[in-house]
């Protein structure tokens, strides 16, 4: 494992310490594992950024390396300050490589739907994730849907998309990931109330000149 994070293990608890640790541009985290007691950590901000920046996201695997202990992980939570958005704390979670978990991973949608590009419809991107369950090594940073195919009115489901080699899928089979949506009956409203005030400002232009040929 090529990403490797190095911290501490933290013996100062409360509101004061934490303070202090983010005034160091670093974050109090707790390691948790079905194999282990609870670890508190102190790790550092651009450590978390910098995975959180990377492809996987928060599916990164990293190998976690606190005084003699190392154990490979993945972050599990992220703590934020509601005002400031100012990350505040960490949860991790041990991962055993060769036992399957369960995460969540991005859909991608690709191509342009015939629907979209023939038939005056739209994208409604309703699922933007899908939970799977694997080994931690074959975790994808995300999982392609093409929706080049869809005609007017017509869905993808988590049933359709493409079977992966050592990935089940976990999220509700008839789960709708993207629809192709007709104009919405108020938008076709609108613009025919706007082609009929048009017929009328027309007609009354009309009813107008007409007027005033007579009186000439």
């Amino acid at each position: 494992m090529d990403n490797t994070v190095k911290c501490e293990k933290r013996d100062q608890f409360g509101k004061n310490a934490a303070r202090r640790l983010r005034r160091e541009h670093k974050v109090p985290a707790v390691l948790y594992g079905a194999n282990i007691d609870s670890v508190p950590l102190t790790l550092e901000k651009k450590d978390i950024f910098s995975i959180l920046k990377s492809e996987s996201g928060e599916n990164t695997l990293f190998s976690l390396q606190y005084g003699s202990e190392t154990s490979n992980a993945m972050i599990k939570m992220l703590q934020k300050d509601p005002v400031s958005d100012q990350l505040i704390h960490v949860d991790l979670i041990q991962i055993v490589m060769d036992e399957e978990i369960k995460v969540d991973v991005p859909l991608e949608l690709v191509g342009t739907a015939v629907g979209v590009k023939s038939e005056g419809g739209f994208i409604d991107f309703i699922t933007r994730e899908v939970e799977i369950e694997c080994l931690p090594n074959n975790i994808p940073d995300s999982i392609a849907v093409d929706i080049s195919a869809l005609h007017l009115n017509q869905s993808l489901k988590i049933e359709d998309l493409p079977p992966m080699e050592g990935i089940r899928y976990i999220t509700d089979s008839d789960q709708v990931i993207v629809l192709v949506q007709a104009p919405t009956a108020e938008k076709v409203e609108v613009e025919e109330e706007g082609e009929e005030d048009e017929a009328i400002e027309g007609e009354e232009g009309a009813k107008a000149s007409e007027k005033e040929d007579e009186k000439d």
